[in-house]
């Protein structure tokens, strides 16, 4: 469901005592209008400060995603239309609250807190199968159909609102446009039918993708735990999807017999472990949750807990010591952890990512190149240079290390591939500046902002990009400049489309 930080979308209005659609109800809104529709929501996370590109995280969270798209597909549940008219995207929120939401579109979005917490893949598949299923079966259009009256771009500035509520209260009423949105707040909440329909249709893609199906049921065990123990707003996941008896029921009876009994053992992977840690951390938990965390290997309990914890705790520690500028400590702890993980293949990769991040902030460029490359080359490691968490890295590291030159090739053949990639085009953009082609640096950034649906800054850059073609001199590329002139004239037609909506 759509629930942002601790925003509750439960507004108590009088006058909102319309039944939501019932399953079947058909959408009025075209797949084409709910993706122009998530696109301007969209606009609006990218540039919230909470907002994360984190290759590492975003590169384990889509691991598990395609997988369930794939399924979904192969169920029949996400049909081609909308399979290629949404974009399914995934957004970071570095936010400590456990929650995942969906937005129209197909865009998702998930809390580094729910990363945090989730003790297996499992789990946090079945988080991602849930709202998968939601987008898939149409609830939120339904949901938009039911409220004929009002417009898309009203629930538009309703959502943003509640956006701006999770960091100041009094924005929402700032944003949200008068007494009728205030109704719709209290319909966006999914009716107990679509979650259960989302429940049982995320519950049948877990298989087929490769998952245990007893996430479903030790998720909602966890969850149902900390509204018993602790219901203070920090899970708000709990709010906008309510737990009932008969959805746990309904979990726990679709287990094979026997299994129901094991879903709550089924251990982490090490991958997982480290995954977790480093979700915590750049959660920002603060200067002395960190310092807790680069003492905890110390403690004299440390060698008695399990393989995961301790993985774990040094991915916490070695990070932590690392955002505290602590170079020497990190460089500690990230030893100890690779020696523990050396023959766990998937593990060993992201230590040896952790130990290259490490170099590369302690200043010492080459390190960090050279750790990327070594790895590159150990074929036991399981890793790929070809990767984004390398690729990002690897750049970042070679641009520090004047050897800008040498990461061109792997961005453009990614760029290709992944044209909605900002990050990637922003690199790229400081990887031909500084090899001196200037023309081609302007056009991949306007190529990043296009990439966030900010088209008046791309425009803005294409633009210079023609006053630098015009201009002329050797460095000049004619083909850039063509292709210069023909993605203004795409992107000026978005941007007059994005004006309109307005």
């Amino acid at each position: 469901m759509i629930f942002i930080a601790n925003s509750i979308l439960y507004a108590p209005v009088a006058s909102a005592q319309t039944a939501l659609p019932t399953l079947g109800d058909p959408s009025d809104l075209t797949t084409s209008a709910e993706r122009r529709l998530g696109d301007r929501i969209i606009r609006e996370l990218y540039r919230d400060p909470d907002y994360i590109d984190d290759p590492v995280i975003a590169d384990y969270v889509q691991g598990i995603w395609r997988p369930l798209m794939a399924a979904a597909k192969a169920r029949g549940e996400l049909s081609p239309e909308l399979d290629e008219r949404f974009a399914w995207e995934i957004l970071l929120g570095r936010d400590r609250t456990v929650n995942a939401f969906a937005l129209p579109g197909g865009y998702l979005g998930v809390h580094l807190g729910l990363i945090g917490v989730v003790t297996t893949r499992d789990e946090l598949a079945s988080v991602l199968a849930h709202e998968l299923s939601h987008v898939t079966q149409r609830h939120i259009s339904r949901l938009i159909t039911q409220q004929s009256k009002q417009t898309p771009l009203l629930l538009g500035a309703m959502i943003l609102g509640a956006l701006a509520a999770s960091k100041n209260p009094g924005a929402t009423q700032a944003l949200v446009v008068g007494g009728q949105a205030l109704a719709m707040q209290n319909q966006l909440n999914f009716s107990r039918d679509m979650e259960r329909e989302a429940d049982r249709i995320g519950y049948g893609l877990m298989a087929p993708a490769g998952f245990a199906p007893q996430g479903f049921v030790s998720m909602f065990d966890k969850l149902q735990q900390a509204n018993r123990l602790n219901d203070n707003g920090s899970w708000p996941y709990l709010r906008s999807h309510p737990l009932t008896t008969e959805r746990m029921a309904d979990m726990h009876s679709r287990l094979p017999p026997g299994e129901a009994a094991a879903a709550a053992t089924v251990p982490s992977t090490l991958e997982h472990a480290m995954v977790a840690a480093r979700a915590r951390v750049l959660a920002n938990p603060g200067v002395d949750n960190l310092r807790q965390w680069i003492a905890e290997p110390q403690g004299s309990g440390f060698a008695a807990l399990p393989a995961s914890r301790r993985v774990g705790v040094l991915y916490a520690a070695a990070l932590g010591s690392n955002q505290l500028r602590d170079a020497a400590g990190a460089r500690a702890a990230a030893k100890k952890l690779e020696d523990l993980v050396r023959n766990d293949a998937a593990a060993h990769r992201l230590a040896k990512l952790l130990a290259a991040e490490i170099e590369l902030a302690a200043g010492d460029a080459a390190a960090a190149v050279n750790a990327l490359a070594a790895d590159a080359n150990n074929t036991s490691s399981g890793s790929s240079s070809n990767r984004r968490p390398e690729l990002v890295l690897r750049t970042q590291a070679l641009l520090r290390a004047g050897r800008a030159g040498e990461g061109t090739s792997a961005l453009q053949t990614w760029v290709a591939t992944h044209p909605r990639d900002a990050t990637a085009w922003q690199l790229l953009a400081s990887t031909w500046q500084a090899q001196g082609q200037a023309l081609r640096a302007v056009r991949a950034e306007a190529e990043a902002h296009a990439a966030r649906y900010d088209y008046a800054a791309a425009v803005d850059r294409f633009k210079a990009g023609q006053d630098l073609a015009r201009r002329g001199g050797p460095q000049v590329d004619h083909i850039e400049a063509s292709i210069i002139d023909t993605r203004l004239r795409a992107v000026e037609s978005l941007l007059r489309e994005q004006a309109a909506e307005r």
